[in-house]
């Protein structure tokens, strides 16, 4: 089996530096170009770190991108140019940064996920399926835990999720985005969905959805024990978008999911 030659974006970043673990222990890819926003003389199993640009790509048949969208952008730029494939972890994109990333994806195949892990991936479908079957009585809202240095909120994952309560209910999810609290003990179901990001100690990611119509409480939750697990999921992605044409695609996608 032919190996993959693949980049990694934010590549001093956390999630950056779980993909190279990961790598280093898949036979099925070869690591070949490594990118971060500042100049650095640092090097990882030999190979300096550059910023991007078109040269340092090259190489690659598909590049991992977990950074911020400003770098996102400059990825699809220079893959666009290259005509390789992009797996996109980075989260905060606007209505429209995701509309221009539907326009690269008419050129190149990407798969985009808020989130790797395939069991947040299976909620998120658990959760369209509960919104699509409760009534207009069940109010919902989603909480997220995450370590004490992430700093933004709601994180990907969580409005990865609210989208999915909207998908249920056939609408548009940013006119149903509510309330964002930071640090809540308790918060409160509205109209629209309501949102609390913790931010404390070293926790990787705990997420959760509930839905209420005042007398039952429905609730749907995710707990993440090992980074690796975003990782590897972001790997398998890269392997599934290898077949694939040009497109915008999603872990949906990948698991199959209708």
């Amino acid at each position: 089996m032919k190996k993959i030659n693949i980049g990694i974006t934010g590549c001093l970043g956390r999630m950056g530096k779980e993909i190279i673990r990961s790598i280093k222990s898949d036979k099925g890819f070869k690591l070949v170009a490594l990118t971060e926003v500042k100049k650095t003389n640092k090097k990882i199993h030999g190979i300096k770190i550059s910023q991007n640009n078109i040269t340092v790509f090259k190489k690659t048949n598909l590049i991992i991108d977990f950074t911020i969208p400003k770098c996102t952008f400059e990825v699809l730029k220079i893959a666009s140019k290259l005509n390789k494939r992009v797996v996109i972890g980075t989260t905060g994109f606007t209505k429209k940064e995701e509309n221009l990333i539907k326009k690269y994806s008419k050129k190149i195949p990407i798969l985009k996920a808020g989130n790797m892990s395939l069991g947040i991936n299976l909620l998120m479908y658990l959760t369209e399926i509960a919104s699509n079957s409760l009534d207009k009585s069940f109010l919902s809202k989603v909480s997220e835990t995450h370590h004490k240095y992430k700093k933004d909120y709601p994180s990907g994952t969580a409005l990865m999720l609210g989208k999915g309560i909207a998908v249920g209910k056939k609408k548009d999810f940013y006119k149903l985005i509510g309330k964002k609290y930071l640090n809540k003990k308790t918060f409160p179901y509205g109209n629209k969905i309501n949102f609390n990001s913790i931010r404390k100690g070293e926790v990787i990611g705990e997420h959760e959805i509930k839905f209420s119509s005042g007398k039952e409480i429905i609730t749907l939750n995710h707990e993440a024990f090992d980074r690796a697990l975003y990782s590897e999921g972001a790997l398998s992605a890269a392997k599934w978008l290898m077949k694939k044409k040009s497109g915008l695609y999603s872990m949906r996608d990948l698991m199959n999911f209708k």
